[in-house]
């Protein structure tokens, strides 16, 4: 049988947005179109038939973009990714009653989340250490979304996931929140994936370049409460002198709070703030640590982790969300409880203090995604829980 015509929708996509779900939805379209589909990714991008405005009007500007491919594209699979995409999702429904006048298939609806926003709201709350010191607090912005945009992305996401036919999520962890919080039964689980794209390793940011290789720890993020960087600054303050130099890839509302912070920590000399990234600096820097840490309170199943195992790094992380069914304890890297500067102390003391094993892990992390982590995988996995059954 032929293999099924599939449209992609997605509110950000690389290059113009640096977004670990845009990415995601390049990395599934090689994948898929790898196997012989036809495969269009519908984005922002007016010139090549795509949403018009800016980001946050896509939900509705995406509606006529999806409108006009649909009558061109004809295809058997339409999937939206996010919460962005209901209104688009509900023109797919509304319209599968008048696919013969439209000389048109009835393609099948399918969903693609990456995170619960019921769960993305509630991480917006302070950092708490188990002695009960407050490590960090949202700021204005963070409390801005939790009161007012976090809960139509929660309306918007739930009526998503009861328009799709198929609903996916990148891990077993975050299905379980998306049946649960959005209440829908079934969700599949195409995990993310990492190799489909070419990228250009750029060279290392200035202050990079000055320190020797392997000797830095690396975060990359955005730079927001739930990602727990007060967290691991706490951890590094804790570590015996001369610490290891942290490097911070990534920007938001938090920068200035956390350099000041690190200053009353004494850090002043040992955190480089690097601002916003490229993909091409990212991967210079994922081969220029000593390993990735990933200090989260929530996630779904972050991109950069991949990466890092994949550049054969080791990854020091929260054990949250979907991060210890990619990340093995004890054989790519470490897993500590969230919130807790002592365990992740302990954790980058076990990785500076045996650089063998730290080498050890991370040539295990770069086996794992070789074997379950490529976009062949994500393809064949997506083809067994969406493909129409005459195009299997």
């Amino acid at each position: 049988m032929s293999a099924p015509r599939v449209l992609l929708i997605a509110n950000t996509l690389p290059p113009v947005d640096l977004s670990g779900v845009g990415e995601q939805v390049l990395q599934l379209a090689a994948g898929l179109a790898a196997t012989g589909c036809a495969v269009e990714v519908l984005g922002r991008d007016r010139a090549r038939g795509g949403a018009a405005g800016p980001k946050v009007l896509f939900p509705l500007t995406v509606v006529p973009a999806t409108w006009r491919r649909l009558r061109a594209f004809r295809p058997d699979v339409v999937q939206v990714h996010e919460s962005d995409g209901a209104l688009a999702a509900l023109l797919v429904r509304a319209l599968r009653p008048f696919s013969r006048l439209l000389a048109s298939p009835r393609p099948r609806l399918v969903a693609l989340l990456q995170v619960s926003y019921v769960e993305e709201r509630r991480a917006v709350r302070p950092l708490v250490a188990p002695d009960g010191r407050v490590l960090g607090r949202p700021g204005a912005v963070e409390r801005r979304f939790r009161r007012g945009k976090a809960r139509l992305q929660v309306l918007l996401g739930r009526c998503t996931a009861r328009f799709a036919d198929r609903v996916l999520a990148p891990s077993a962890a975050t299905a379980g929140e998306i049946e649960r919080d959005y209440r829908v039964a079934g969700v599949r689980v195409v995990p993310n994936v990492t190799g489909g794209l070419a990228v250009e390793t750029a060279p290392l940011p200035d202050a990079a370049a000055l320190l020797p290789a392997g000797e830095a720890f690396l975060f990359v993020g955005r730079l927001r409460v739930r990602k727990g960087v007060e967290v691991l600054l706490e951890a590094l303050a804790a570590l015996a002198e001369p610490r290891p130099r942290l490097l911070v890839a990534g920007d938001g509302e938090h920068e200035a709070a956390l350099a000041a912070r690190a200053a009353e920590l004494g850090l002043g000399g040992s955190v480089v703030f690097l601002g916003r990234t490229s993909a091409g600096e990212v991967r210079a820097l994922l081969a220029h640590a000593r390993a990735l840490v990933v200090p989260s309170i929530y996630e779904g199943m972050p991109l950069v982790v991949l990466e890092a195992m994949a550049a054969a790094l080791p990854v020091v992380a929260s054990a949250v969300s979907g991060i210890p069914e990619v990340v093995v304890d004890g054989d790519t890297g470490w897993l500590v409880p969230p919130e807790d500067p002592a365990a992740l102390a302990a954790a980058l003391a076990a990785a500076l203090d045996d650089p063998a094993e730290a080498v050890r892990r991370g040539a295990a992390g770069r086996w794992r995604v070789e074997a379950r982590y490529r976009p062949a995988d994500a393809a064949r996995l997506w083809l067994a829980a969406v493909a129409p059954r005459d195009h299997r």
